[in-house]
């Protein structure tokens, strides 16, 4: 086999193919997921030097927002520079370590934006339903905590995906029918059994995914409660309007998210492969691209601060005259 090594069945490249049937298209793939990147990385890079230099935006709410976009911002650049040299130059090779390195940080990195949405919905509870307590609760040393403990999470649970896809014998070829290395899809080029790989990318799947789900939606549940027990609706809405930037972040995320889990594993042969392989590029970038849209048109601080770096002070003194 070209690029294996015969003694151990391990290769010493995989093909990453691209979009497969679809080939004679890739050029004009790349121009949509390319404006994407584009818009990803200066989104999230703008919002990650708005947050740090911006006084008023020196908040938990915001400090949880920096974290999601450097995550998405990492998460992108993972995978999409990678994709564009396939469809662009025909860059197909990747080295065997390469890979399992681009799959852990891929799996680990979605695991972390997983995390902090969940950290999002716990903060948007902790200022809704606790209101004079929210900044003795959340104080920077708690959300530090916070952060390092989901990104260990992602760490400790994903690191088992390396060494279950390292172990594996690789004698059917070496070529993987996707654009990125994804633990499934390297899992199943091998001819050894890949039982263990499935059973244990779905227990992470669980223990991330479904943990994270179960915070969130026990956390809206009890913002849902607090909001409607309020007396007026101007309250109510005002209450309400705070959570609906991180709502429209969760649908993005998830949507895709679920698409590409369960087809995976359920849907492989009633879905064209190369729609379950544009879904899993979305997956992973449709988040990065629209979440600084969605914070910037929805959070009016972060609307003002856009401004006053563009136009300066005077525009904002003129607005509130």
């Amino acid at each position: 086999m070209s690029g294996a090594n015969s003694s151990s069945l391990t290769p010493g490249f995989f093909i990453l193919s691209g979009v497969p049937g679809l080939e004679a298209a890739h050029v004009w793939l790349s121009l949509p997921f390319c404006f994407m990147y584009i818009v990803a990385v200066v989104g999230n890079c703008g919002l990650l030097y708005l947050i740090g230099h911006e006084e008023a935006l020196h908040r938990p709410m915001y400090y949880f927002l920096a974290l999601l976009s450097f995550t998405d911002a990492t998460l992108c650049t993972t995978t999409v520079p990678n994709m564009l040299c396939i469809f662009w130059f025909n860059l197909k090779e990747i080295d065997f370590n390469a890979c399992l390195a681009q799959m852990f940080f891929v799996h680990m990195l979605t695991g972390m934006e997983s995390g902090v949405l969940m950290l999002m919905a716990l903060d948007r509870y902790v200022a809704i339903c606790y209101p004079l307590r929210y900044a003795t609760i959340l104080t920077s040393p708690v959300i530090a905590k916070a952060g390092l403990a989901t990104f260990l999470r992602g760490v400790m649970l994903i690191v088992p995906f390396t060494f279950l896809t390292k172990r594996l014998p690789y004698c059917r070829g070496n070529s993987i029918p996707h654009t990125y290395c994804d633990h499934m899809s390297v899992a199943k080029v091998s001819c050894g059994n890949v039982k263990v790989n499935a059973v244990y990318g779905l227990l992470a799947a669980l223990l991330i995914g479904g943990f994270d789900i179960f915070c969130i939606s026990g956390s809206y549940t009890m913002i849902l409660r607090a909001v409607v027990s309020l007396s007026s609706a101007d309250a109510r809405h005002k209450a309400f309007s705070t959570c609906t930037s991180h709502i429209c972040a969760i649908v993005i995320t998830y949507v895709p998210a679920f698409f590409t889990f369960f087809t995976h594993r359920f849907g492989e042969h009633s879905i064209p492969h190369h729609i379950h392989i544009i879904v899993a590029n979305l997956y992973l970038l449709l988040p990065p691209t629209m979440n600084p849209i969605v914070y910037g048109v929805k959070t009016k601080q972060i609307r003002e601060g856009v401004i006053k770096f563009l136009l300066g002070d005077k525009v904002l003194f003129t607005q509130d005259k």
